[in-house]
């Protein structure tokens, strides 16, 4: 049973509590399972100067952790120093405080352990004749034989508190925490080599990619992360270099395609030291927030360097997470550069790639490659008001309107009835002559050849074909297009109606469209009150000048209701916008001609992010030669 509450009669007296108990109870802040025993242990390896680390464990680290290394070593006389609490050699004074570099400084971690354990630690210096020995428990110092450097084993954790013990997973849960806790070190010190082993067999190694003590480049990083992380993780992942001032951003940050169920890839290190840091995890989120679908999480490695006097590393006795002296400036500058990397379409990449199928298979041999030559239907400027069939809907940019080509394609069978197979000169069309293959555009997306049920467009590029979900990829030129007038002029173009569309509206859609008439201005909306249940859309953007005005205004509506007491103002416009991009996109099951499905094609190949829609699902899809031949067994 509980002890009953201490009364005014029965208070206990204030009093020291005893050594032992204090360890204890900063031993629970520090030590919550083995993997917490091995960061500390290698924590304090690296900061020796270790060029290789080697992890022993039993029982998933409960019987037996033991962290050897060949750094420095400490000093016989040192030892039993080195024990006791807020004992260290790693800073000296507040000001190698509020700037320290290394990975450990508090000078709690040995003796945390070795309240909670049984802790022996073997440590031999340069200097040093032999090693000295040293038993926590007992306090007896004896030399032993060993190489420079030191070994620390810890036996039976938790023994002396079976309560906090008995919290403690499973043996193979233990175990993954360690190699995760071993893993982060990893990706952050390629220049050193790492070793795992659990009962006697070697289950991870991580041999150093550059000299010891040398500043990493690009290649190191890279190959270190692919043996942590695996091949596939280079392969679904993108550069990121950034930097604004003293700050630097470097890592490689996974494609939306790439993303996880679970947040279980996501590096961050500050300075080298892992963090968890909220400021960080925001402005990721926030770069990946409209390419990703669903719950989706995406993986990254980022290493920011910055420097230490601004940054506070003492804010938990874990160590993992810090402060900033100014968090804004890191946000912004991890949003950028995660933004940046993520704004390039991939299919520019593919234009760099070699070619899988014969140069000749490009030459204009049959009639349909009238359409993808018709050079004239990507130059017109935009026109307002244009029927969604245009050229215009898909945001490229048709012909000039004294043209007859210009003409055929706003009529009104322009976007159902497929091109003639062989226009006259006097049409626009460029004469269908082409002198050999490498006249051919390098289009990474390469020339549309059909359409599959009004959905999906097929094209032909040089590495094999590619299958283009056309309004999720139509969306997101729209989106981007959007944000893009919304930004430089603060506002979007509007067109009002010659007619206003009116509809019967919910008490809620009247209060807010009154409410945020300002909101509805800055997005190219005029919503007023037609009468006390009615409203009246009286202009809508340019760009969605022939959408379905009402259920535009509805759908907008409902959009700032939601968020109209939210306080991140850009996601919510954003989310607007995203839902404009989406009744203003082409629809399914809508034919294009050929001249329209390259536009498209051309279109995507330079608007930003348009390998996903706004919603984070892909918009195309490449399948090569190579796969296309394994479909039908060819060369088998």
């Amino acid at each position: 049973m509980n002890a009953p509450p201490a009364t005014a009669s029965s208070r206990r007296p204030i009093h020291e509590l005893p050594d032992e108990l204090i360890s204890q109870i900063a031993a629970g802040e520090v030590v919550e399972r083995p993997a917490s025993v091995v960061r500390e242990l290698v924590d304090n390896a690296l900061d020796a100067g270790a060029t290789q680390v080697t992890v022993r464990l039993l029982a998933g680290g409960v019987r037996l952790i033991a962290v050897e290394d060949d750094g420095c070593g400490i000093a016989g006389q040192e030892l039993t120093l080195a024990l006791r609490r807020h004992a260290t050699s790693k800073i000296a004074s507040l000001d190698e405080l509020e700037s320290v570099a290394t990975m450990g400084f508090r000078g709690e971690a040995l003796a945390a352990i070795a309240s909670v354990s049984e802790l022996s630690l073997l440590s031999r210096t340069a200097a040093a004749s032999a090693a000295w020995l040293l038993d926590a428990r007992s306090g007896e110092l004896r030399p032993a034989a060993r190489a420079v450097g030191t070994t620390v084993q810890v036996k039976e954790l938790f023994f002396a508190t079976p309560a906090r013990r008995k919290f403690l997973k499973s043996e193979a849960t233990e175990l993954a925490h360690c190699v995760q806790a071993l893993r982060r070190h990893a990706l952050a010190r390629p220049d050193i080599g790492f070793a795992l082993w659990h009962e006697g067999k070697l289950i991870q190694q991580w041999r150093a990619t550059c000299a010891p003590g040398q500043e990493p480049g690009d290649e190191a990083l890279a190959r270190r992360m692919a043996d942590v992380l695996g091949e596939d993780f280079i392969a679904a992942s993108l550069p990121v270099q950034h930097r604004v001032g003293p700050l630097s951003i470097t890592g490689r940050a996974g494609l939306p395609s790439a993303a996880r169920a679970r947040a279980d890839q996501q590096y961050s290190y500050v300075n080298g030291r892992y963090v968890r840091d909220k400021v960080l995890q925001h402005a990721a989120r926030a770069a990946y927030e409209d390419v990703l679908h669903g719950q989706r999480q995406p993986v990254w490695v980022l290493y920011l360097r910055i420097d230490p006097a601004r940054v506070d590393v003492n804010v938990h006795p874990t160590k993992i997470e810090v402060r900033f002296r100014d968090s804004r400036e890191v946000h912004q500058a991890t949003l950028q550069a995660l933004a940046q990397v993520l704004a390039a379409p991939r299919a520019q990449t593919l234009a760099a790639a070699p070619a899988a199928i014969a140069p000749d298979s490009f030459k204009p041999n049959r009639p349909q490659t009238l359409a993808w030559q018709a050079q004239a239907a990507l130059k017109l400027e935009e026109r307002p008001g244009h029927r969604v069939a245009d050229l215009q809907a898909l945001w490229g940019t048709p012909a000039q309107p004294s043209t007859p080509a210009s003409a055929g394609a706003s009529g009104s069978g322009a976007a159902d009835a497929p091109p003639p197979a062989q226009p006259p000169a006097s049409a626009g069309w460029p004469a269908p002559t082409v002198a050999s293959a490498a006249d051919a555009p390098a289009w990474p997306l390469g020339r549309a050849l059909a359409q599959i049920h009004g959905v999906y467009i097929l094209a032909e590029n040089a590495q094999g074909l590619v299958i283009v979900d056309m309004h999720a990829a139509h969306e997101r030129i729209v989106y981007e297009r959007l944000k893009a007038q919304i930004d430089a002029s603060r506002h979007l173009a509007s067109q009002p109606l010659l007619i206003p569309a009116t509809f019967a509206a919910t008490p809620l859609e009247v209060a807010t469209a009154e409410t945020q008439s300002e909101t509805l201005a800055t997005l190219g909306l005029e919503i007023t009150a037609f009468s006390a249940r009615t409203l009246a859309v009286r202009a809508v953007p340019t760009t969605l000048a022939q959408g379905d005005a009402v259920e535009l205004a509805r759908t907008v509506l409902a959009e700032l209701a939601q968020y109209e007491a939210s306080s991140v103002v850009e996601r919510a416009r954003n989310e607007i916008l995203g839902t404009m991009a989406c009744h203003g996109a082409v629809r399914a099951n809508r034919l294009l001609s050929l001249p329209e499905m390259n536009a498209l094609l051309r279109q995507m190949e330079t608007t930003e992010r348009s390998d996903q829609c706004n919603h984070g699902r892909p918009t195309w899809r490449q399948l090569s030669m190579k796969e296309l031949d394994a479909l039908f067994l060819r060369g088998r």
